[in-house]
């Protein structure tokens, strides 16, 4: 059946462009054909003649009722692919209800953007019928959903047909996937998850739990009757399964508090969980025995290469912490970027700061937000800038870029209606990672069997951010590119770019690009006992990790002693210290009067008392310095605008980094001609050439946002480098400062600020 023969006489002839982007999917692959054959068939059931919409359109709830056809017809194909027992077992008419409205929401979503822009030309062009802004909406969302107006939509945007006609294709092949496979499963599922208590029929089935993968599948969350929940999860379970088994051997052992984990049904490619409430704790001690939990969890977490342990994936149920996201366990570590060569920060991605679970900042351009497994907390601003809609249900309605909202997650443990603060919890924490940390110490080989089991368990590697991913996708809906698909590949392999802020992993372009087509957010996993890597789609990648997880863990293992233990004590403390809400400077008190005869005895301290001691800092800076590649640096805790603190290894800028540090050790050594504080002096500035000369290809205006500040701008660098210089006689570091001096006054003439710390009075 052709276009214009589903359409019928009364229909618009279709234009032969559009015609032919239908019959060049259908070239393609069998997915693609089943797509275009959907959109006509949506097509041919679309009204003649428009159909009012009623009620409050929020959002894009009216571009929802106009890909109403569309939305319609995959609740009668999903009905359609469903085995008779799912009928007998759930609230059919229910659950096709809330999947027709959910997939029309996500298409109204889609084309939000196109439809945008033609709502506005109709507006210009006075098409529009209504005396208000309302009306006017209600007349063009309800002209839009007719037959005619869907395909003059699709003849301006051929590719939001096929978008379209795919994502309805892959969401009726997931949902019914899911229906199926819960009705085959539902009598195992009572009695595992359920302690055999018949819940009644299945009543709802949310779907919003996560991102879309491998093709419209995603996390779910089933609802019965009697309101009773069970978590569906379409991928292997296996490396759960393997963990709450090594959960079970660490209980065994009385070194360590119980941990729990959720009740599992498993099936060879999906699985079902426990659904863990979250429930407040009780008492003080209860608290402490959460983090007492929690730091037994970051051992393990440690060791195993897990990471990814936002605020989402864990739930706080009374003194149980528990994960209820293991994807990421023996996570590879990040492709070194060649130009990155920063040892402190190579130090700090190999330690527990990596896991997720200690505080972590997002960064805008005002705003911060922890989403850590210990953060999280209430409903937040975030920080990032994403697309919304303004005067949405009206004819001016338009996109506007604004910080989103972050849902608070259910990891924080409650106490009388407050929630813990992590920070004062420290020491029971720290006493739980120990308590772990020596249990898999003392028992590594035994361990070390255990884990073997994990060697063929499907586990996930994040290649990128998932909100890089999300950003992409949404504004590959942007009306420029749904006419040419040459036009739209070229935007989704901007992710191959320097225009996407996100390092990536090197040759999954392709496989990521493929799967952005689908609408999904790409995912790629891994066997820990293999190098191999498997898109979504299935495709192996041979050889894409350098090591396999087992042996890199084995490795780890094989290295933990006191002394990295003690290492890893002094991230979590620190991390957590940077939780602390006291301002960054607080305003000074004069201190008490000395009172007796000390107060007349007292006097400045000695020049060689002060040289003493600045010796014993020198030497504590020179064995705490991380060094590699002839390049020495420090962890620090960077102030942001003097608001925020963060763990991070020491930045170029002299208040906080590494230029303060070579100066103080320069003037040391020319004090005490010790060689150890000037090549230390000199290992620190290792970078700086190649950072000025960065800098000096940026255009004047982006070169002002750096500054040229005595303190953390390039008046600070160049101040450092002048004196550094001069006390070690280091011509190399000489030849630095004209260049340095040169990018100062760049930075002071484009620059806003003017004072010491950040602006032109510093430079």
């Amino acid at each position: 059946m052709t276009a214009n023969d589903a359409l019928g006489d009364a229909g618009p002839t279709v234009p032969s462009g559009w015609l032919s982007a239908l019959a060049s999917a259908r070239s393609q692959e069998p997915r693609d054909r089943d797509a275009a054959e959907f959109v006509e068939a949506a097509l041919a059931a679309a009204p003649e003649d428009p159909v009012p919409a009623s009620g409050p359109l929020p959002g894009t709830a009216g571009f929802a009722v106009a890909l109403a056809p569309f939305a319609e017809l995959a609740g009668r194909r999903l009905l359609a692919e469903l085995d008779p027992g799912v009928g007998r077992s759930a609230e059919l008419d229910g659950l096709i209800r809330e999947f027709t409205a959910t997939t029309a929401a996500a298409l109204g979503g889609l084309a939000a953007r196109a439809l945008v822009l033609e709502l506005q030309v109709a507006r210009v062009g006075g098409r529009l019928a209504g005396a208000t802004p309302q009306a006017r909406f209600r007349d063009f969302v309800a002209g839009t959903g007719t037959r005619d107006g869907l395909v003059r939509l699709f003849t301006e945007y051929p590719l939001l047909a096929r978008l379209a006609g795919r994502g309805c294709v892959n969401a009726v092949a997931a949902m019914a996937e899911l229906l199926n496979r819960y009705a085959q499963d539902r009598a195992e599922l009572i009695a595992r998850l359920l302690a055999g208590r018949d819940p009644g029929p299945l009543a709802a089935v949310d779907r919003a739990a996560g991102d879309t993968h491998r093709r419209g599948r995603r996390v779910a969350v089933l609802r019965f009757a009697d309101g009773s929940r069970v978590v569906y999860k379409p991928r292997s379970l296996a490396a759960d399964r393997h963990f709450g088994e090594l959960v079970d051997w660490c209980n065994a052992r009385a070194a360590t508090p119980e941990l729990r984990t959720p009740a599992l049904l498993i099936r060879p490619d999906h699985g079902w969980s426990e659904l863990i409430e979250a429930r407040p704790c009780s008492s003080r001690a209860e608290l402490d025995r959460f983090y007492l939990r929690q730091g037994v969890l970051l051992a393990l977490a440690h060791v195993l290469d897990l990471t990814d342990l936002h605020h989402e994936n864990l739930i706080a149920c009374a003194d149980h912490p528990v994960l209820v996201d293991l994807e990421t366990l023996f996570h590879p570590p990040l492709p070194e970027d060649p130009a990155a060569d920063d040892p402190a920060g190579r130090a700090l991605d190999a330690s527990v700061q990596r896991i997720g679970l200690l505080p972590q900042l997002v960064l805008g351009d005002e705003d911060a937000l922890d989403l850590s497994g210990l953060g999280g907390g209430a409903d937040r601003r975030s920080p990032v800038e994403t697309a919304c809609w303004e005067a949405a249900g009206t004819d001016t309605m338009r996109l506007v870029r604004r910080p989103g909202t972050v849902r608070a997650g259910a990891n924080r443990p409650r106490l009388a209606g407050t929630e813990a603060e992590p920070a004062a919890h420290t020491e029971a924490l720290v006493t739980g990672f120990r308590a772990g940390y020596r249990l898999l110490l003392a028992h590594r080989r035994e361990l070390a069997g255990l884990l073997r089991r994990f060697a063929d368990d499907e586990v996930r590697v994040v290649t990128r951010a998932t909100q890089v991913y999300v950003t992409v996708l949404a504004e590959a809906t942007h009306p420029d590119v749904l006419r040419e698909p040459g036009d739209r590949e070229e935007l989704l392999r901007l992710l191959g770019t320097e225009a996407v802020d996100d390092q990536g992993w090197p040759g999954l372009l392709d496989h990521e690009v493929a799967e952005l087509w689908d609408g999904d957010v790409p995912v790629f996993t891994a066997r820990p006992g293999r190098t191999d890597l498997w898109s979504g789609t299935g495709t192996r990648i041979p050889g894409a990790l350098q090591r396999p997880g087992l042996a890199r863990v084995a490795s780890r293992l094989a290295v933990m002693d006191e002394a990295d233990l003690a290492w890893q004590e002094g991230i979590i403390r620190r991390a957590l210290a940077c939780r602390t809400a006291a301002p960054a400077h607080p305003a000074a008190r004069p201190g008490p009067r000395p009172a007796g005869p000390r107060a007349r005895t007292a006097g400045p301290a000695a020049p060689g008392q002060l040289l003493a001691a600045a010796r014993e800092l020198g030497d504590l800076l020179v064995q705490q310095a991380h060094r590699d590649r002839d390049r020495a640096n420090w962890l620090g805790v960077e102030l942001l605008g003097e608001r925020y603190r963060r763990l991070a290894p020491c930045g170029a800028d002299l208040g906080h980094g590494y230029p303060g540090v070579a100066l103080f050790l320069a003037q040391l050594a020319a004090l005490t001609g010790a060689d150890r504080y000037a090549g230390t002096a000199r290992a620190a500035l290792r970078p700086l050439p190649r950072l000025l000369d960065r800098l000096a290809a940026l255009p004047d205006e982006d070169l002002g946002v750096v500054g040229s500040g005595g303190f953390t701008g390039l008046g600070g660098i160049l101040y450092a480098l002048t004196r550094v210089s001069s006390v070690l006689d280091d011509a190399g570091l000489r030849a630095l400062v004209e260049p340095a001096a040169a990018l100062t006054v760049r930075a002071a003439g484009a620059e806003r600020p003017t004072g010491v710390l950040d602006g032109t009075a510093g430079g």
